[in-house]
């Protein structure tokens, strides 16, 4: 592995380990189909469900772990990527090592995510860093929490760098910390990247989840949403004729430009890390949003040559081996989150 930071070059090796990917995992598909499907286990305790209103006409379920002394405990919010959910493995990973280390833990849906098509009328996409800045500001208010961090993973990443750099220098004071794992910051490119060679089985199994989710919410809001006249065949194709269509874009290459992360990078004024694997599938980091991330003396960057999409399974001597997850506590720790 090697690092790029431009933050803290100095101190870099003293708080991250090193990534030796887990044996036979070299391979970026092998490595990130391992990363989705090895069953893990989970310490959390039963999670208690707060219903957060994200604008008028949104609410978002969190699934939410206080300690008894919440408001004198830092707190994470962690963000799913596409398609996800509070339940998603990353998402379990993440919060049971927060939890593990003493931090309160909100598990975040984003809208019409996790089950919860019925409590908005509309539906979600790369660009709602307001949902999580509502959310954000009402766990800081209602909770008098103090030292709050913010994870993101593929697309909960974009949306989590997005935010941080829509806030720039006016970032609340209890906003310590963000991390972004493999983030959709370059959602245009990564899009078009899902539809070459074998990136399709992605791109196929995205598609049909995205398709089943918009059916549903077809049958919940019947005079919004229209039914599609043919499967969409690339991704690109599906924010043409839904996401741009009922989200305010004027189409797929307009909700790109828009939503994503790379336009704001520059702003972001608060410690950051983005964890990025060269081998990365699909997720594409052009040349002119990595050099905007690598200038900004607040971003740390972690490039590894092997870890796929969102996996980055490493040996497990002493954890799991759940190498971003374990760097992402590491970096928190050193910021101000115990």
């Amino acid at each position: 592995m090697y690092f790029v930071s431009s933050m803290a070059e100095h101190t870099s090796n003293l708080i991250f380990d090193p990534f030796v990917p887990r044996r036979y995992l070299r391979n970026r598909h092998a490595m990130t189909i391992a990363g989705n499907f090895l069953p893990r286990q989970s310490s959390l305790p039963a999670p208690e469900e707060c219903l957060y209103r994200v604008d008028a006409t949104t609410q978002v379920l969190c699934h939410c772990h206080w300690h008894a002394d919440a408001e004198r405990r830092a707190t994470v919010i962690i963000v799913h990527g596409l398609e996800g959910s509070s339940l998603s493995q990353y998402v379990i990973g993440n919060a049971g090592k927060a939890w593990a280390a003493g931090m309160n833990v909100v598990r975040m849906n984003m809208r019409t995510c996790g089950g919860t098509g019925k409590l908005t009328p509309t539906l979600y996409h790369s660009g709602l860093s307001s949902d999580v800045g509502a959310v954000l500001h009402t766990v800081i208010e209602q909770r008098k929490v103090t030292r709050v961090g913010l994870i993101g993973y593929s697309m909960g990443g974009n949306l989590v760098l997005k935010l941080a750099g829509e806030l720039g220098a006016n970032a609340p004071a209890e906003l310590k910390a963000v991390a972004a794992v493999s983030p959709a910051a370059d959602l245009a490119a990564s899009a078009d990247a899902m539809h070459v060679g074998g990136n399709r089985i992605y791109e196929w199994k995205f598609l049909a989840s995205l398709m089943r989710t918009y059916e549903r919410k077809r049958r919940l809001f019947p005079d919004i949403y229209k039914k599609v006249e043919r499967f969409p065949r690339t991704i690109r194709e599906f924010d043409d004729v839904i996401t741009a269509r009922y989200c305010g874009f004027e189409n797929a290459q307009d909700y790109y430009a828009r939503a994503g992360a790379y336009r704001v990078t520059k702003k972001i004024a608060l410690p950051t890390l983005l964890i990025h694997a060269i081998d990365d599938p699909f997720i594409r980091l052009l040349p002119e949003t990595r050099a905007s991330i690598v200038a900004n003396p607040h971003i740390t960057l972690l490039e590894t040559a092997h870890g796929g999409h969102c996996a980055f399974l490493a040996q497990p001597n002493g954890y799991d081996g759940r190498w971003a997850e374990r760097q992402i506590m590491h970096f928190f720790l050193h910021h101000g989150m115990n």
